[in-house]
């Protein structure tokens, strides 16, 4: 988290880019600092470590943003937030007004009270949504692979990384297993492909890209080839 909000310092000060933050992981960290081992959830199971996570996830968030000299503000999301016509008006002016304060967002999924997408928890999904509504430049979704691949590189090590689509269709949706799941959450590449496909109806410029890649942000923000990029002009370099 340091390191992200370290470059999140420098995208501000070198670039002039202003950073929305979408995260998870509270349902995780809530299962590490108690004594929950369950590996079938109750949906009031995980609305409880939801509320108990959040918290955890946010000071975490703190420390690192204090540690780079930022500022940041817990903003928790339902469906029903962006489907609404008010609430999503005033979401919209809320995002505006704290980057307006130089303070960076942070959004999360309100699984404590949600009971449409927790059990789905995509935060793809809602990273997708609040990029259209904010009318922004770029969707970043780090991820725990190198982006996509023609085919998974885990049954077949000569599967090839796809560095850039233009615009993603059926076929390059079902490449990815539906079922998937990150490490420490249910997204996987599926819902990340939808996630960038939703964007790029819209013009938004996608990127996929592995969370851990050291500069990762800072190196899409310099125009360099990373990970895989849906939309957008696609210029190759060289691997001088």
């Amino acid at each position: 988290m340091r390191t992200w909000m370290q470059q999140v310092a420098e995208l501000k000060k070198k670039h002039n880019i202003e950073v929305i933050w979408v995260t998870s992981g509270a349902i995780a960290w809530a299962e590490l600092k108690t004594s929950f081992n369950g590996h079938r959830r109750t949906l009031r199971q995980k609305q409880a470590l939801s509320a108990i996570g959040q918290p955890l996830v946010m000071d975490l968030y703190n420390l690192a943003l204090h540690a780079n000299n930022l500022l940041g503000a817990q903003v928790l999301l339902t469906a029903g937030d962006m489907r609404d016509r008010r609430r999503k008006y005033n979401l919209l002016n809320s995002l505006n007004e704290l980057l307006r304060m130089n303070v960076i967002p942070i959004l999360n999924e309100n699984d404590a009270i949600s009971t449409e997408q927790i059990q789905f928890g995509d935060n793809d999904s809602l990273a997708s949504k609040v990029a259209i509504l904010t009318k922004a430049e770029r969707l970043i979704l780090l991820t725990d692979v190198d982006g996509l691949f023609d085919q998974d590189p885990k049954k077949n090590p000569k599967a090839s990384l796809i560095s850039y689509r233009k615009s993603l269709g059926k076929a390059d949706v079902l490449m990815a297993d539906r079922h998937s799941k990150s490490a420490q959450g249910t997204g996987g590449m599926y819902s990340k492909l939808l996630a960038a496909k939703e964007a790029s109806r819209t013009g938004i410029v996608t990127h996929l890209v592995r969370g851990d890649w050291p500069k990762n942000l800072l190196h899409i923000a310099e125009g360099k080839v990373l990970g895989t990029q849906v939309g957008g002009r696609f210029v190759a370099q060289s691997k001088d």
